[in-house]
C-alpha cells in the first residue's frame, strides 16, 4: 500500500514577522515543518515499523521554501517526495484537490495531514481531500493502529474521546499527543540526500485559486470593549451591524 502525507512550511510560532509594502514578508523568517503534519509522518513511520507494508509519500504544496518541509520528512525516514511548485497563495480546498489528485494517480489508500495548519490556522484541509476523494475520514486522531486494511484507534470530540474503526482507503488528521516525532540522525540526513525528490508545477493540476490576498496588516495591539446586550436579539444584531459600518470599517 501506498500513504500520502502531506507537510507544509510555516512560519516558526517564536519568530518575528514583518509587513513590506503591505504584505507578510518572510524573507527573514525561519520557516519550519508544521507542527501538526510532523506528527503525520511520524505515525505513517511508525504504521509501517509496526508491520505495514507501505510506501510513504510526503507531498508539499507551495514555494521553493516548502523544499525545506519535504526534505526533514525524507530525513524522518519517508521513502520518496513530491514537491508541487507554485508561487500562487492557494487556500486549503485547493490544496485539498491537488493532493487528492496526486492521491489518485500514486493509487494511495491512506492520507495523513495536520488538524490544524500553523499559518492558516484552519482545520480545513483533512476534510477537504476526503470530499474529493469521497473517501471516509477520522479527525483529530489521538491512537491509531492498521490491520488487514482497517484502521482502528480513539479521536477527540467535542465532549471527550470516542473510539473508531473504518475500512481503507481513509484520510487522517492528527495533533499533539498522538505520538513523539523523532529527530533525524546524521545518517538519515545522508541518505535523505539520495531520496527521489519530485518537482511538478502547480499548473500541471489547473487549479484555480479561490482566495485573493488584497492586503495584511499586524493587529492592532488595542480593543474596543464593548459589549452588546443579547436580551433583544433584533436589536443587538442591529447595532453590530451599525459598529461593523461606522467603526470597523469592514462593511459598505
Amino acid at each position: 500500500m501506498r500513504i500520502l502525507v502531506c507537510v507544509r512550511q510555516v512560519p516558526d510560532g517564536e519568530d518575528n514577522l514583518s509587513i513590506e509594502n503591505g504584505f507578510l514578508s518572510l524573507a527573514e523568517s525561519k520557516l519550519v515543518l508544521d507542527g501538526m503534519d510532523e506528527y503525520g509522518v511520524e505515525e505513517a513511520l511508525r504504521l509501517r515499523e509496526a508491520g505495514t507494508n507501505a510506501e510513504i509519500i510526503a507531498v508539499g504544496v507551495g514555494p521553493e521554501s516548502s523544499l525545506e518541509a519535504l526534505r526533514s520528512a525524507l530525513a524522518m525516514g519517508v521513502d520518496r517526495a513530491i514537491h508541487v511548485q507554485g508561487d500562487t497563495y492557494l487556500d486549503p480546498l485547493c490544496i485539498a484537490q491537488v493532493v487528492a489528485r496526486i492521491a489518485t494517480m500514486e493509487e494511495a489508500t491512506l492520507i495523513l495531514t495536520g488538524g490544524q495548519q500553523a499559518d492558516w490556522d484552519s482545520h480545513a484541509l483533512g476534510p477537504a481531500i476526503a470530499t474529493w476523494l469521497r473517501w471516509p475520514q477520522v479527525t483529530w486522531v489521538s491512537q491509531l493502529s492498521l490491520e488487514k486494511g482497517v484502521l482502528s484507534g480513539t479521536h477527540d470530540v467535542d465532549d471527550g474521546r470516542e473510539q473508531f474503526s473504518l475500512p481503507l482507503p481513509a484520510v487522517v488528521t492528527t495533533q499533539q499527543g498522538l505520538n513523539q516525532p523523532r529527530y533525524p540522525t546524521l545518517p538519515n540526513i545522508l541518505r535523505a540526500k539520495q531520496k527521489e525528490l519530485r518537482r511538478v508545477s502547480l499548473t500541471t493540476y489547473n487549479v484555480t485559486p479561490r482566495l485573493q490576498i488584497l492586503g495584511q496588516k499586524r493587529p492592532l495591539k488595542s480593543q474596543v470593549q464593548r459589549i452588546l446586550d443579547g436580551t433583544d436579539a433584533a436589536h443587538a444584531a442591529s447595532m453590530l451591524v451599525d459598529l461593523l459600518r461606522n467603526e470597523a470599517k469592514v462593511l459598505a
